[in-house]
């Protein structure tokens, strides 16, 4: 494991009601600030305007956007997932280990799956677009 010097680091204390609202927006900033740090997050980010410009181009509904919305959505949260994963496994085996290799490999395709929705959208609305017009 990982021989540590640092004294370990106090939890913070629970916190509730309105208190807790606050505390988990913080969280989330923190985990978009983490993620920022991953190249794949930031090719994410490009993309959505870049297909919002094609859903334009093409005419594309309102509900087109929302669909897109949602899916870049999902695409964030499991992008984000799939880092937490990553930091999980390096922290766990600095040294290559097959169940290293395996969760790393699992997270990677739940983000390509999302990925392949997210095209298959834009082409059926392109297609809708060109060919059914």
């Amino acid at each position: 494991m990982n021989s540590n010097t640092q004294t370990p680091r106090q939890k913070p204390a629970r916190v509730s009601g309105v208190a807790h609202v606050f505390a988990a927006a913080g969280y989330s900033v923190g985990g978009l600030r983490r993620l920022w740090q991953e190249t794949a997050f930031r090719h994410i980010v490009t993309a959505l305007p870049v297909c919002g410009v094609l859903l334009y181009a093409v005419g594309a509904s309102f509900i087109d956007y929302c669909v897109l919305l949602i899916l870049f959505s999902c695409l964030i949260a499991v992008e984000a997932l799939n880092t937490a994963i990553e930091c999980i496994v390096d922290h766990l085996a600095p040294q290559w280990e097959e169940f290293a290799r395996d969760a790393k490999d699992l997270g990677s395709l739940a983000t390509m799956c999302l990925l392949f929705a997210n095209g298959v959208f834009l082409v059926a609305v392109v297609l809708r677009s060109y060919v059914l017009a």
